[in-house]
C-alpha cells in the first residue's frame, strides 16, 4: 500500500535529485533537497484538507488528481503561474519575464525577477488569503456532525445560520485588511481579494450544482459511484462535471498554499530551476499523501483532522492577509499548521481510546 502510493514519489525524488547534483553539483543538491523537505513539512494541512475533498470523488478523478494534478501543480503553479503574475503585476512582456526568470542577476526597472515576485506579494495574498478564509468560514460557521472544540464551532454555527454570512465576514476582513495593511497598494488589494473571493464561490458552486444534481438522476455512473460507509450506509461518489470542478477546486486551493512557498523559496535560491524542482518534489509527496490519507480511512479514524486542518487554513488565511504589510517567516507560518493538525491528531487518538474503554473493547483508531 505505501509502495504502490508513493512509488511515484520516490522516483521522482530520486531522478530529481540526481538531476539537481548532475547539473548544479553538491550545492544544488543541497538546495533542492532542502526546499523539497521545507515544502513537504509546511504543507500537512494542505494534505489533509485535500483529502477531505478527494474522498468525495471517484477513483478515475482520484488518478486524474494524483497525475494530471501532478503535473499543474509542478508546472503551472510552481513554474508557469508565478512568470504570469510578475508578467501582470509589473506590466511586462512574456518573453522579458522569461529571460529575468532565468537570470537571476538580470533585472527591469530596476529588479530582478525575485524582486518582482516579491513586490506581486499583496495581490497574491489577498487572492489566497481570501480563498482560503472562505474556506475556512463555510465550515466553521456550517453544521457538523462532530465538533473538536465544542465552546467554539456550537455557538458559531447557530450564528453561521445567518445567510451567507461568511462572504459578509471575508468582505469586512478585506476592507480592513486594504485599510490598514495595504497603504499604496489598497486598490490592488481589494481587486485581488474579491478575485480569491469570486473564484471561491464560483468553482465551489459549481461543484455543489452538478453534484446535487447527479445525485438526482438515477443512472448508471451513480450505482458505480456507490460506496459502502463503515455504518452500512452507502454514499454516491462524485464523477462528470461535479468532479471537474472539484478538481479545479483542488488546484486552486493548492494555488493558494503554494503561492507563498514559492515567494519564500527565493530566500533559498535564486534559480528558478531549482526553486521549481524542489517544491515539484514536495508537491509529489503532497499528493501521495492526500491519497493514502484517502485510501486508508484516516479521517474517518482520526475524526478530528479535518477540524485542525480548517483551523491551520483559518490561521494562514489571516497570516496572508497581514504579510500584506509585515514580513512573517515561513516557518512560523507552518509550525501553526503541524500545531493544529499535531493537537487535532492527538485529541482524536485520545476520543478513540475513550470510546474504546466506554464499550470495553481493545482501544483502535477507529
Amino acid at each position: 500500500m505505501l509502495l504502490r502510493t508513493f512509488g511515484w514519489s520516490f522516483g521522482i525524488t530520486a531522478l530529481g535529485l540526481a538531476a539537481a547534483a548532475y547539473f548544479w553539483g553538491a550545492d544544488g543538491f543541497g538546495v533542492v533537497l532542502i526546499l523539497s523537505v521545507l515544502e513537504i513539512s509546511l504543507s500537512f494541512d494542505n494534505a489533509v484538507i485535500n483529502a477531505t475533498i478527494l474522498k468525495r470523488m471517484t477513483p478515475f478523478w482520484q488518478k486524474i488528481f494524483l497525475t494530471v494534478g501532478v503535473l499543474i501543480a509542478v508546472f503551472g503553479m510552481r513554474l508557469v503561474f508565478p512568470l504570469l503574475v510578475v508578467a501582470l503585476t509589473a506590466h511586462i512582456g512574456p518573453q522579458t519575464v522569461v529571460e529575468l526568470a532565468l537570470d537571476s542577476g538580470k533585472t527591469y526597472q530596476g529588479l530582478t525577477y525575485a524582486q518582482h515576485l516579491n513586490a506581486a506579494h499583496p495581490a497574491i495574498a489577498a487572492f489566497g488569503g481570501m480563498f482560503l478564509l472562505m474556506i475556512f468560514l463555510d465550515f466553521i460557521l456550517g453544521e457538523k456532525e462532530v465538533r473538536w472544540l465544542h465552546w467554539v464551532e456550537a455557538p458559531l454555527e447557530k450564528v453561521g445560520k445567518l445567510n451567507q454570512l461568511s462572504v459578509v465576514v471575508s468582505m469586512v476582513v478585506l476592507m480592513l485588511s486594504a485599510r490598514f495593511f495595504a497603504g499604496d497598494r489598497a486598490e490592488t488589494v481589494l481587486l485581488a481579494g474579491v478575485a480569491g473571493l469570486t473564484t471561491y464561490l464560483a468553482v465551489s458552486g459549481l461543484s455543489d450544482l452538478f453534484e446535487g444534481a447527479g445525485e438526482d438522476e438515477d443512472g448508471e455512473e451513480a450505482e458505480e459511484g456507490a460506496v459502502a460507509k463503515p455504518g452500512g450506509k452507502s454514499a454516491v461518489l462524485v464523477a462528470g462535471k461535479a468532479a471537474f470542478f472539484l478538481f479545479l477546486y483542488l488546484e486552486v486551493l493548492d494555488a493558494s498554499f503554494s503561492f507563498d512557498g514559492v515567494v519564500g523559496a527565493f530566500a533559498i535560491s535564486q534559480d528558478i530551476f531549482q526553486i521549481t524542482l524542489g517544491l515539484g518534489i514536495g508537491a509529489m509527496y503532497i499528493r501521495s499523501l492526500t491519497v493514502y490519507l484517502v485510501r486508508q480511512g484516516t479521517l474517518d479514524d482520526y475524526v478530528y483532522l479535518e477540524h485542525g486542518a480548517h483551523y491551520a487554513i483559518g490561521a494562514l488565511a489571516v497570516i496572508l492577509m497581514v504579510s500584506i504589510e509585515y514580513e512573517i517567516p515561513e516557518i512560523v507560518t507552518g509550525l501553526i499548521g503541524v500545531a493544529f493538525i499535531g493537537l487535532a491528531l492527538l485529541s482524536s487518538m485520545l476520543r478513540n481510546r475513550r470510546i474504546a474503554l466506554e464499550a470495553g473493547t481493545p482501544p483502535g483508531p477507529a
